[in-house]
C-alpha cells in the first residue's frame, strides 16, 4: 500500500510502499524571488531564443525578441525576470530579419556582474555552448516549458498530436545526443531526431507526459503549441500484463482487479504538476529498482478497463505501470 506523509512547509513528501521509503522535495515550492527560479527560466530561454550579446572589450547583455503577434510572451517572460536582470520592457521595434512580419518586440538587459557570470557560462570563448553543469542544476519542468514554448511545436493528423518538435538551431550534433540523454534521466522523455536533426517525440505516452509537465506555464499567447486532442484509447478486455517479479500472485486475474479499485489516486488536477512529477519520479525509481518482471495474462473488468483508459490518457503511463502503481 502506498502511503504519502506530507510535512510541514518546505514541503517534503514521504512515499511509504512495501519495499522501501521514498523521499521527494515538492519541485515547484520555490519562492518568486528565488535564485533556483530565476536559473531555471534562464536555462530554459537560453535553451530557446535568448541570447547574449557581447562587443570587442564591452561587457555582454542578455536579449530575446519576439513577433509583434507574440507580445504576450515576451512580456511574461520580461516581467518573471525582471527582478534578477536590468531588463528593459519590451519595445517596439521594425525588424526586417524576422520572416512576414515587420514588427518584433525586443527585451534587452543593461550591463550586469550576473551576465557577466552567465556569459562566461553560455559563451565562453565567445561562442555558445550548451553548457550541461549548468543544465544538470537548473533543468526543471519551468525550464523545459520555457524552452518548449520558444523552439517547439507539435504536429496534428486528423486533429490529433502525432508528434512533438523541437527545433535544435545552432546545437550541434553531439550536444543533440546528450540533451536527449539528459531529458531522459530528469523526465523519462525518450527523444529521438528526424533527418533535419530537429528533436523529436513520437510516443503518444511521451506526447502527454510531456504537455502535462510543462502545463502549469503554458501561456496564452503560444496555446496553440500545446493544442490538439490526444484521444483516450480503449482497453482491451484481456491482455498481458508485466508486474516486478517482487510481486507475487497467486491467483493474478482476481488480485490485479482488486487493486485496480485504486486506480483513481493517479487522477490528479491539471495545475498540479507536484503530485504529477513525483508520480512520475516514483514510477520511474521502481521501474529501475525492480526491472525483472513477470508477465501474466490478465482478464479486466469492463469498469477497471474504462478507469485505466481515463488514467492513462491523462499520464500516459502503460497499462503495467499502472497496474504496478496500484500494488504499491
Amino acid at each position: 500500500m502506498l502511503t504519502a506523509i506530507l510535512n510541514e512547509k518546505p514541503l517534503t513528501i514521504y512515499y511509504i510502499t512495501p519495499h522501501a521509503i521514498l523521499v521527494f522535495e515538492k519541485r515547484n515550492d520555490y519562492s518568486l524571488t528565488s535564485y533556483q527560479q530565476f536559473y531555471s527560466r534562464i536555462c530554459g530561454k537560453l535553451l530557446g531564443n535568448g541570447c547574449m550579446i557581447k562587443q570587442g572589450n564591452s561587457q555582454p547583455n542578455f536579449q530575446f525578441i519576439y513577433h509583434a503577434k507574440d507580445f504576450g510572451w515576451s512580456d511574461y517572460c520580461y516581467v518573471q525576470l525582471k527582478d534578477f536582470l536590468p531588463l528593459s520592457p519590451p519595445m517596439l521595434k521594425r525588424n526586417t530579419d524576422l520572416a512576414n512580419d515587420q514588427e518584433s518586440y525586443k527585451v534587452q538587459s543593461r550591463t550586469h556582474t550576473k551576465i557577466d557570470v552567465l556569459y562566461d557560462e553560455w559563451y565562453p570563448a565567445g561562442k555558445k555552448v550548451i553548457p550541461f553543469s549548468f543544465l544538470n542544476t537548473y533543468l526543471n519542468e519551468e525550464a523545459l516549458a520555457w524552452w518548449y514554448q520558444d523552439k517547439g511545436h507539435p504536429e496534428a493528423a486528423n486533429g490529433n498530436i502525432s508528434k512533438i518538435i523541437l527545433s535544435t538551431d545552432g546545437i550541434s550534433a553531439g550536444e543533440i545526443a546528450v540533451l536527449i540523454n539528459l531529458l531522459n534521466e530528469k523526465f523519462a522523455l525518450q527523444f529521438g531526431t528526424d533527418g533535419q536533426n530537429r528533436m523529436i517525440l513520437y510516443e503518444r505516452s511521451q506526447i502527454i507526459k510531456l504537455l502535462r509537465l510543462i502545463s502549469p506555464w503554458q501561456q496564452e499567447a503560444f496555446r496553440i503549441k500545446t493544442t490538439g486532442e490526444i484521444p483516450a484509447r480503449p482497453i482491451a478486455k484481456q491482455t498481458t500484463v508485466h508486474l516486478p517479479s517482487s510481486i507475487q500472485l497467486t491467483n493474478p486475474c482476481m488480485e490485479i482487479n482488486e487493486k485496480l479499485s485504486r486506480l483513481h489516486i493517479f487522477l490528479t488536477p491539471d495545475e498540479d504538476i507536484d503530485s504529477y512529477a513525483i508520480l512520475y519520479h516514483l514510477f520511474r525509481w521502481f521501474s529501475f529498482e525492480y526491472r525483472k518482471t513477470i508477465a501474466y495474462q490478465i482478464v479486466f473488468l469492463d469498469e477497471h478497463r474504462e478507469m485505466l483508459a481515463k488514467v492513462q490518457q491523462q499520464t500516459g503511463m502503460s497499462i503495467s505501470e499502472l497496474v504496478t502503481g496500484c500494488f504499491m
